[in-house]
């Protein structure tokens, strides 16, 4: 399993917009995350998702996993595998139309899609709606990257290591072999996100620097 690394305070400004996840990250969430998900899961706010405070976990090249793997079908009905990722860089954003911080973020996936588009895989891999919901919501935020069906939660499960159940949103960034590279838990910050992107498009091992 793939160790996460804390970057220092001087990249780029990276941590001044988001905090980093300590070696507790080893998993998607560590005990500590688990609980305070799983209370905030049982609560009874009514919110129906558990919102993380946009920490992000980036993984040393040399500690990545396996290449992700998992099976699923496009709204329009095309498939989708892991395996169809390699070859440049992926971003997997989970979501669906009722979860207040998907909806502030999709703007800024929309426009770093608008970026990075023909250099990376963009996917969204929606939770909980029928083609209609997610579809409207693409419309109103003007979304042109396709997303996964996964209401049965297939996708979930195949990427748990990295995705905590009941965590939305959760952006996965894969390296060019189709490994995680970077996780952010909760709402993007676009310029982050711009950054891992960029480093992982220009082929640079990010994590390793100035270790």
């Amino acid at each position: 399993m793939p160790s996460s690394y804390s970057k220092p305070m001087t990249r780029r400004g990276l941590l001044s917009a988001a905090s980093v996840l300590g070696l507790a990250a080893l998993t998607a969430c560590s005990d500590k995350d688990n609980s305070e998900l799983a209370d905030q899961a049982n609560s009874a706010d009514g919110k129906g998702y558990v919102s993380g405070d946009g920490s992000v976990t980036e993984f040393k090249e040399k500690d990545r996993g396996e290449p992700v793997d998992f099976e699923g079908t496009l709204f329009d009905g095309t498939p989708v595998k892991g395996s169809d990722l390699p070859g440049k860089p992926s971003l997997l954003n989970f979501w669906y139309a009722g979860c207040a911080p998907c909806r502030a973020e999709a703007p800024h996936l929309q426009k770093l899609f608008g970026e990075f588009g023909d250099a990376a895989n963009f996917y969204g891999i929606n939770l909980r709606d029928e083609q209609g919901t997610a579809e409207a919501f693409e419309r109103n935020f003007g979304i042109q990257y396709p997303s996964v069906e996964d209401r049965a939660g297939g996708v979930l499960m195949d990427l748990s290591e990295y995705v905590p159940a009941q965590a939305v949103p959760t952006t996965l960034v894969l390296d060019s072999q189709g490994r995680v590279a970077a996780r952010v838990l909760g709402q993007i910050d676009e310029s982050v996100v711009r950054t891992l992107l960029q480093d992982q498009v220009e082929g640079k091992d990010s994590s390793s620097k100035n270790s």
